[in-house]
């Protein structure tokens, strides 16, 4: 797996709440820039997504794949790429949630192997520009509610 691409922001919010808009899915294209879709495929015991199917659509990162989900309470979240869609051959990535003065610190880390080649600082930049979108639409989502 190449190397992992992070970026934190502080959210106005307690983990739990922040955690539950992570795990909504469905809602991903309405806060999420580059979700096209998200469909819940599986849910664990705890209630909580564990395979779900993307649609992505990140200019050059364009694809159709399944994630599979392991949850740690409300600290954190990782996922891997479980069935590989047309140019996605990996990704791995995480939230990971942390207390910070004035609400909580959600990093995000993200690596993507795709199957056609691509210059790394390409491929680097899209990774960064999928994490800054995602964590500040996390922010405006929770922080709207």
């Amino acid at each position: 797996m190449a190397d992992r691409t992070s970026s934190s922001i502080t959210i106005g919010a307690d983990r739990s709440t922040i955690m539950a808009v992570i795990a909504d899915f469905p809602s991903y294209p309405e806060w999420a820039g580059q979700v096209k879709a998200a469909d819940v495929l599986e849910t664990g015991e705890d209630g909580r997504p564990s395979r779900v199917r993307f649609v992505l659509d990140a200019g050059v990162i364009s694809d159709d794949y399944v994630l599979g989900y392991e949850w740690d309470g409300d600290d954190a979240v990782s996922w891997r790429l479980v069935d590989a869609g047309r140019m996605v051959s990996g990704l791995t990535g995480s939230y990971r949630l942390d207390g910070a003065p004035g609400g909580t610190e959600v990093t995000y880390e993200l690596a993507v192997d795709l199957k056609v080649p691509m210059i790394g600082m390409i491929k680097r930049k899209a990774e960064k520009v999928i994490i800054d979108t995602a964590l500040k639409g996390l922010k405006r989502r929770v922080e709207g509610r």
